[in-house]
């Protein structure tokens, strides 16, 4: 088998120009991102959804910059060749330059990510300039932007209308002449997508987007149906019943503490006869 060479971002933008899907999922730690690159996948991002997907929080309001350096030091020690991206949470890049320089140096230099994913469209443009200038590869994020979901008043659908279709272009065109290297497009209708898709050079990472994106993201725990159940997602297509399989198993560990068949004689260790003896004070 060819070794594999590590992806880039030129990688990733050669990719688009030849036609060839980038696959991209989340993970949040060193079991999984490992699993992720043994499989061939192009790029992780630690993403913020961890706050819902392993820390139990209704959103992703309450991660802060430690929970993703703290994750991305995990999935960044598992990996050697595929592409690590990290979100930078809410609010971690809307006050001054100075604070986001120093968030987003903070994730790059303690979590050793490869690259920083930001939300948001035109309001943003100029820390995306601020750290790029700085050498950080960027990876924008527009559509359904989970940071702002209670502005956008839930988990709606992005492109219905002709002014939003327009205004997602022109986010998406700002964020690549700002110099992101690709961009995220989440709950996007299939025809805009495709639209904003053609339109860019840097590739589009589609999550509820359609086909026509130059990549496709999707959450670990979706993929495998790993997790507690949750209303089904139009937009995921789960490949493993691997939840399943785990609670079968600890419903099969309970039962068998239960009934004494575990651990059984392959499973533990004896002492020699003699040190027995000294122990319970036979001869």
């Amino acid at each position: 088998m060819q070794e594999r060479k590590p992806i880039t971002t030129s990688k990733l933008k050669k990719m688009k120009q030849d036609g060839e899907k980038i696959t991209v999922i989340t993970a949040y730690d060193y079991p999984s991102a490992y699993l992720a690159e043994e499989a061939g996948i192009d790029v992780i991002l630690v993403g913020d959804s961890l706050g819902n997907v392993v820390l139990g929080y209704d959103s992703t309001l309450p991660v802060t910059i430690e929970d993703m350096i703290y994750h991305t030091k995990a999935v960044t020690r598992a990996v050697d060749t595929t592409f690590v991206v990290t979100d930078m949470p809410f609010m971690t890049y809307h006050g001054s330059l100075e604070t986001t320089m120093r968030n987003a140096a903070r994730i790059m230099q303690e979590g050793l990510a490869k690259a920083l994913k930001l939300e948001g469209g035109l309001e943003i443009v100029q820390a995306v300039e601020a750290i790029t200038s700085a050498g950080i590869p960027v990876m924008g994020h527009i559509g359904l932007t989970p940071q702002s979901i209670h502005q956008i008043g839930g988990f709606k659908v992005q492109g219905k209308t002709n002014v939003q279709a327009q205004k997602l272009l022109d986010e998406a065109k700002a964020l690549e002449q700002a110099g992101a290297f690709a961009v995220v497009l989440e709950l996007v209708t299939d025809e805009i997508a495709a639209w904003i898709t053609e339109q860019l050079s840097i590739p589009t990472i589609g999550i509820g987007a359609g086909p026509t994106c130059d990549g496709q993201v999707l959450v670990f725990h979706d993929l495998l149906g790993y997790g507690p159940e949750t209303a089904p997602k139009r937009f995921v297509k789960t490949y493993a019943n691997v939840g399943g399989m785990i609670k079968q198993g600890i419903e099969q560990y309970v039962k068998e503490v239960k009934d004494r068949s575990f651990p059984a004689a392959e499973h533990s260790f004896q002492a020699n006869q003699e040190l027995v003896g000294k122990l319970y004070g036979s001869n």
